[in-house]
């Protein structure tokens, strides 16, 4: 799943950035990193861009670019571990 296909105020863990060219830099410098938890705040009404918000800082994105960005959403991660814990 990428962090466009996320439905609005939806909380996902990043698990990979992929080729943004400058973008990934200044993403990074942002907070955007692999293993942190982000969210997306809403969307424009034509879809593009979009607004993330990671920690305290919201950064608006365009569409196509937030579909580089590899996420995994939280809930799924919490049914993950409350299967492992069972065994």
């Amino acid at each position: 799943m990428t962090l466009a296909d996320l439905q609005e105020k939806q909380k996902a863990i990043v698990k990979s950035i992929g080729d943004l060219g400058e973008l990934k830099t200044r993403l990074m410098e942002l907070g955007v990193l692999c293993g942190e938890p982000v969210q997306l705040v809403r969307r424009a009404p034509w879809g593009d861009p979009i607004e993330i918000r990671v920690e305290d800082t919201f950064i608006a994105l365009r569409r196509a670019d937030a579909a580089k960005i590899e996420v995994e959403p939280i809930s799924q991660l919490r049914v993950r571990k409350g299967r492992g814990a069972k065994r």
